[in-house]
C-alpha cells in the first residue's frame, strides 16, 4: 500500500505544481485585462462623462443616407422559435424610421421551418423567404451566402443598394433600437457589435446559467478591452452590422461569397477579415431611453449535450482550424488577443489536471486520516505559489460577479461562483470532442451545421451599464 500511495503523492505533487505554474501565467494575462479595462472606465469617466452623461441610443445623430437595412436569418429546423422571432422584430422594429427587410434563408427539406417562415411573412412584407438550392443542412456560411444573392439579385432588380447586412439567428430577441444603432453608427465604422444577452431558460440554472457569466464579462470587459488596445474585434454571429461596401470587397475576392462555407466560425472569422483589411469594428455598449442595453437577447443551450456540442464547435472552428486557417497575422496587440482566443483547449487541459489533482489529494487526506500513509509537507515554495493562485482566483470570481450582478443583479451574480464549476466541466468535455473533431477534419472529414436546436424564446431582461 505504501508503494501505491508513495505514487500518488509523487503525481500529486507533478501535477500541483505543473496546474500551479500554469494557473499563474493565466491568471497575470488575466489581471492585465482587467486593469486595462479599469484604467479605461477611470479614464473615460475623468474625461468623456465629467460634465456630459453617456450618449444614449436615441441621442445619436441621424444618419446622412438612408437606404435599406438587410437582416440575415439562416435557418435549419427553427420551426419551434422562427415565427415568435419573425414576430417580435415586426414589433419591435413597427415605427422604425428606417427601411429594412428580413432575408430567412431555409432549406427545401425543411417543410416545418418553411411553413411557420411564410406564417410571418403574411403578416409583414418586409420578410423575404429565401429557399437554398441543396437539401439541408450544409453549413451556416453557405446559407448566408444564398441570402447574399437574394440581396444582390433584389439589389439589381430594383436599382437599390443596401446600406448594411445585420446578422441574427433564429431565436433571437432584437431590441427597439437596434436599427437606430447599426444606422448611425454604420456610417462612420465599417462594422458594430452590439452586446449579446442571454436569457436563462426555466429551469436550467446551471447549464443555461453559466452562458450569462460568460457572456456577461466577454461582452462587457474582454471585447472593450480588445478594441481599446486595437486589436481586430471578431463578430458574435448575432446582433452585428456589417458595411454593405466592405463585405462586397470581401465576396469579390472570394467568388461572390463573403461568409467562408469552409468555416465553422465564420462569424468569428469574418470580424479578424475585415480588420485585416483596415476595416474598422466598434462594440457599442449603449443605453436605451430606460436605461437597458440595447443588445440581443437569446436563449443558450439547456441540457450539458447541447452545451458541449456548441463549445466544442466553437473550439474547433476558433482555436484550432482558426490557428491554421488565420495564422497570428498582426501585431502584438493582435496576437495576444488571437493568443488568447486560443488557449481554450490548453486551459481544459490544465483545469483536468488540476481537478485530477484534487482527487489525488483527498486521498492522501484520508490514508492520513486513518492512520496507514503520512505525506510529505509540501515546499514553501508551491505553498506560497498555492496561496498567490488562491487570491487570484477570489478576484476573478469577484470580477466576473460584478459584472454579471451589473446586468442581471446580485441573485446571479452569486449564482456565477458555483457556475465558475459547472462552466469548467462543460469547458473541458467540450475540449475534448473539439480535439476529436479536429483530428476527424485533418482526416479528410466535411463540415456539417452542427447546430444548436432551439426550443425556447427569450422574454425581456432588465440590465444596466
Amino acid at each position: 500500500m505504501d508503494g501505491i500511495l508513495s505514487w500518488v503523492e509523487f503525481w500529486q505533487y507533478e501535477l500541483m505544481l505543473f496546474s500551479a505554474i500554469w494557473f499563474l501565467i493565466g491568471a497575470l494575462d488575466d489581471v492585465i485585462v482587467d486593469l486595462i479595462w479599469g484604467v479605461r472606465w477611470v479614464y473615460r469617466k475623468r474625461t468623456y462623462y465629467r460634465y456630459a452623461s453617456p450618449l444614449r441610443a436615441g441621442q445619436l445623430p441621424s444618419p446622412a443616407i438612408h437606404s435599406m437595412l438587410a437582416i440575415f436569418i439562416a435557418t435549419w429546423q427553427e420551426a419551434a422559435v422562427i415565427n415568435a422571432t419573425l414576430t417580435q422584430c415586426r414589433a419591435a422594429w413597427l415605427d422604425a424610421p428606417h427601411p429594412y427587410r428580413i432575408y430567412v434563408g431555409c432549406y427545401p427539406n425543411d417543410g416545418a421551418t418553411v411553413a411557420a417562415i411564410m406564417r410571418a411573412a403574411k403578416c409583414d412584407p418586409n420578410i423575404r423567404l429565401v429557399l437554398a438550392k441543396n437539401p439541408g443542412p450544409t453549413t451556416k456560411a453557405d446559407c448566408l451566402n444564398r441570402l447574399w444573392q437574394a440581396l444582390v439579385g433584389d439589389e439589381l432588380m430594383q436599382g437599390i443598394k443596401a446600406k448594411a447586412i445585420i446578422l441574427h439567428d433564429a431565436e433571437d430577441m432584437v431590441h427597439a433600437d437596434e436599427l437606430k444603432v447599426y444606422n448611425s453608427l454604420i456610417e462612420r465604422n465599417n462594422a458594430v457589435q452590439l452586446p449579446v444577452l442571454p436569457a436563462r431558460v426555466p429551469g436550467s440554472l446551471w447549464i443555461s446559467g453559466h452562458y450569462l457569466d460568460e457572456f456577461a464579462e466577454a461582452h462587457g470587459k474582454s471585447l472593450v478591452v480588445r478594441e481599446a488596445i486595437g486589436a481586430a474585434l471578431p463578430l458574435a454571429g448575432v446582433g452585428c452590422a456589417i458595411d454593405r461596401g466592405i463585405l462586397g470587397r470581401i465576396a469579390m475576392a472570394n467568388d461572390h461569397r463573403p461568409f467562408d462555407s469552409s468555416s465553422l466560425t465564420e462569424d468569428y472569422e469574418l470580424g479578424l477579415r475585415i480588420g485585416a483589411l483596415g476595416g474598422r469594428t466598434i462594440f457599442a455598449r449603449m443605453l436605451d431611453s430606460n436605461g437597458n442595453l440595447v443588445g440581443t437577447r437569446a436563449c443558450f443551450p439547456d441540457s450539458i449535450d447541447a452545451a458541449v456540442r456548441q463549445k466544442a464547435r466553437w473550439l474547433t472552428g476558433i482555436a484550432l482550424v482558426g490557428w491554421d486557417r488565420l495564422g497570428w497575422q498582426g501585431g502584438f496587440a493582435e496576437t495576444w488577443m488571437r493568443m488568447r482566443d486560443r488557449r481554450a483547449i490548453l486551459a481544459a487541459l490544465i483545469l483536468c489536471t488540476a481537478y485530477l489533482c484534487i482527487i489525488l489529494t483527498v486521498i492522501l487526506l484520508l490514508a492520513r486520516l486513518i492512520g496507514i500513509y503520512q505525506p510529505s509537507a509540501f515546499p514553501r515554495t508551491l505553498v506560497g505559489l498555492l496561496w498567490v493562485n488562491t487570491g487570484f482566483l477570489m478576484w476573478r470570481l469577484f470580477v466576473r460577479a460584478s459584472f454579471v450582478g451589473m446586468i442581471y443583479g446580485a441573485g446571479e451574480a452569486l449564482l456565477s461562483v458555483p457556475r465558475t464549476f459547472v462552466g469548467n466541466i462543460i469547458g473541458i468535455m467540450a475540449a475534448r470532442r473539439a480535439c476529436f473533431a479536429y483530428v476527424r477534419l485533418c482526416f479528410g472529414a466535411g463540415l456539417t451545421w452542427e447546430k444548436t436546436a432551439h426550443a425556447h424564446f427569450p422574454k425581456a431582461l432588465v440590465g444596466n451599464d
